[in-house]
C-alpha cells in the first residue's frame, strides 16, 4: 500500500505542492496527472532524493519498483542478456521465455540494445519490471513516445501486475496516457489533488431515458477521452476554443473536445465567471492575469498559465469587460 497524507513541498518560497492525500492498495492502479514539474517532484519524494517536503509518505514497508523516463540500459548487452541479468538480480522466479512472448520481443532477444528503437527498449523495461517483483511500482511517462502496438502491451503488462496484487501508481503530463491504463486518475490542479470524474462511455440498453423529465443542473462539463467520459469542474477550465466548429475545451495545456457549441458552453459557464471575450473564445476570468492594448482597437487578453497563453479580446467585449470588473 502506498499513502501519502498532508503532503506539501516548497520551492523557495512559492508551495508547489499543497496538502496532496491519496491512497493506493494492493491490486490497484491508479493515475496522477501533473504538470513536469509536479510529476519529477513526486517522483523524486517516491525515490527519496527529494528531502524538503511536509506531511507523510508511507509504503507500508513493502518493496519499490520504480519506472524513469531518465533510466538508462546496458547499450551493450543483448535483450536475452540484460533481462537475464535482471532475472538474477531480483531473484525471480518467472519464466524468461514467457516474459519475452508477452512483450513480443521473442524475435529481439539477440538485438544489442543500442539497436533497438525506442519502443522496443521501452519494451525491454516493461519486461524488467514483470521481473521485478515488487509489490509497489512507481512509473514515470511508460508510454511516452511509443507506437501503438508497445502501448498495448504496456496495459497487458499492467493487467499481469495488478492481478499480482501489485499498487502501481503512474505519473503523466498526457491525460489520455491516464485514462487509457485505468479510470482511477488523479489531477494535480493549481497545486491541488483531486480525483477525477471519470465514466466509461457505454450506453445502457435497460436504462429508460426520459429527458423531458430531467431539470438536474449539471456543474459538470462532459468531455470524451479514449472512449471515457471525463467531467470537468468549471474551475478546472482555463479557457474554450471554437475550431473548425468544434469547441475545444483547455485544461492545464491539455485539449478536450466538448459535445457543447460555443453558445451552449457559454450559457452553463458564465455563473461560474466565465466571459465570451470573442466570437471563438470564451475564458475563465479566474485564469486572466493582464489585459493588454495593442492599439486603440485591439486588445489581448494574457493567462496565468506557464505559457503566458494569450487570447483575443474583441472591442465591443472590452466594453463590456470593464463594466464587469468595475473599471470606467
Amino acid at each position: 500500500m502506498l499513502t501519502f497524507d498532508n503532503v506539501s513541498v516548497r520551492q523557495q518560497d512559492t508551495l508547489i505542492l499543497e496538502n496532496i492525500s491519496f491512497t493506493i492498495n494492493q491490486g490497484e492502479v491508479a493515475a496522477i496527472h501533473c504538470g513536469v514539474t509536479s510529476r519529477e517532484i513526486l517522483f523524486a519524494l517516491l525515490t527519496d532524493s527529494y528531502a524538503n517536503y511536509s506531511g507523510t509518505i508511507d509504503t507500508a514497508n513493502r518493496t519499490l519498483s520504480v519506472f524513469s523516463i531518465r533510466d538508462g540500459l546496458y547499450d551493450r548487452l543483448t535483450v536475452e542478456e540484460y533481462l537475464r541479468f535482471t532475472h538474477t538480480l531480483y531473484e525471480s522466479t518467472k519464466s524468461l521465455d514467457a516474459v519475452l512472448q508477452t512483450v513480443q520481443l521473442t524475435l529481439y532477444r539477440n538485438k544489442r540494445l543500442n539497436r533497438l528503437s525506442l519502443s522496443l527498449v521501452r519494451r525491454v523495461q516493461y519486461a524488467a519490471l514483470l521481473l521485478h517483483n515488487r509489490d509497489i511500482y512507481v512509473l514515470e511517462e511508460p508510454d511516452q513516445n511509443v507506437d501503438q502496438e508497445t502501448r498495448h502491451l504496456f496495459a497487458t503488462v499492467l493487467m499481469q501486475l495488478k492481478q499480482q496484487q501489485k499498487a502501481i501508481l503512474l505519473l503523466t503530463s498526457n491525460m489520455e496516457s491516464a485514462l487509457f491504463v485505468t479510470s482511477t486518475v488523479y489531477r494535480i490542479d493549481h497545486r491541488h489533488l483531486r480525483l477525477l470524474d471519470v465514466e466509461p462511455d457505454e450506453p445502457d440498453a435497460n436504462e429508460d431515458v426520459t429527458p423531458d423529465v430531467m431539470h438536474v443542473r449539471f456543474e459538470k462539463i462532459p468531455t470524451k477521452v479514449n472512449e471515457k467520459i471525463v467531467l470537468l469542474d468549471p474551475p478546472e477550465i482555463d479557457y474554450i476554443e471554437s475550431q473548425d466548429g468544434q469547441s475545444i475545451l483547455h485544461s492545464q495545456s491539455e485539449q478536450f473536445p466538448s459535445v457543447f457549441t460555443m453558445n451552449e458552453l457559454e450559457a452553463r459557464l458564465t455563473p461560474y465567471g466565465f466571459f465570451r471575450c470573442h466570437r471563438s473564445y470564451i475564458v475563465n476570468l479566474q485564469r486572466v492575469r493582464e489585459v493588454i492594448t495593442y492599439t486603440k482597437n485591439s486588445f489581448s487578453l494574457v493567462l496565468d498559465d506557464a505559457a503566458k497563453t494569450t487570447i483575443p479580446l474583441s472591442k465591443t467585449k472590452m466594453a463590456e469587460l470593464k463594466t464587469m470588473i468595475g473599471l470606467k
